[in-house]
């Protein structure tokens, strides 16, 4: 509602020399010009003013807005960002705290989406079968992830040096791990392994997925993984 409000205040404002009942379809054409794409505005403020102006005009049936035929435009499509295998070692070998290494090389080698990862509880890990249980992701389906061999000594040392009981990557008084946390400490390791690129939890499981695809692995097969 406050941003509504604003959006359209805004929008009354450009125009106070008219009174609301004059404006019409043109004056809100000549103002997304003047305005909006003018000053390069975000595609997401565009279509929240339009959204808002949709909504205003319900409430204010006297303006000669009328049939007002404005298209929301779409998000900009960007690829997502990928790291090399190179760029994910150096990623994990700058980052010498074995809880916030434990979370990267889960995040990649499982291609886990950060709040599978968080949601981990230390019965969905089985070391001994190398399998990862994913209950009620996306979809509200549950998936087996197999655990690399790599990964067996560094999950053996974090279970035996944190010892969770709950959750296997724990927080303060065993509740679940902060994802700002995992944000932040992904940023300081990858300035640490000089990585320029805006890289996130996500970008580790695109690459997981990259990774597999450049090994010959078939799609069907990534997608269910």
């Amino acid at each position: 509602i406050t941003t509504y409000s604003f959006l359209v205040a805004d929008f009354i404002a450009y125009y106070h020399k008219e009174t609301i009942a004059s404006l019409n379809n043109r004056q809100v054409e000549l103002y997304i010009e003047d305005v909006y794409i003018r000053r390069q505005y975000s595609i997401s403020k565009q279509r929240q003013f339009i959204s808002a102006l949709k909504l205003f005009i319900v409430f204010y049936s006297s303006t000669q807005i009328v049939n007002l035929k404005l298209t929301r435009p779409k998000r900009s499509k960007r690829l997502p960002e990928v790291l090399s295998t190179e760029e994910v070692l150096r990623i994990i070998q700058v980052t010498h705290n074995l809880n916030h290494r434990t979370i990267i090389v889960l995040l990649y080698s499982c291609g886990l989406r950060i709040g599978e990862l968080l949601k981990l509880k230390v019965s969905d890990i089985n070391i001994n079968r190398k399998q990862v249980r994913i209950r009620q992701s996306k979809g509200r389906k549950d998936r087996m992830v197999v655990l690399a061999d790599s990964m067996l000594p560094l999950l053996n040392n974090y279970y035996l040096s944190f010892e969770p009981k709950t959750y296997f990557i724990q927080g303060v008084n065993d509740a679940p791990y902060s994802a700002s946390s995992v944000r932040k400490f992904l940023k300081r390791s990858c300035k640490l392994a000089h990585i320029a690129r805006t890289i996130t939890p996500h970008t580790l499981r695109h690459s997981y997925a990259t990774h597999l695809l450049e090994q010959g692995t078939g799609l069907r097969l990534i997608q269910e993984l």
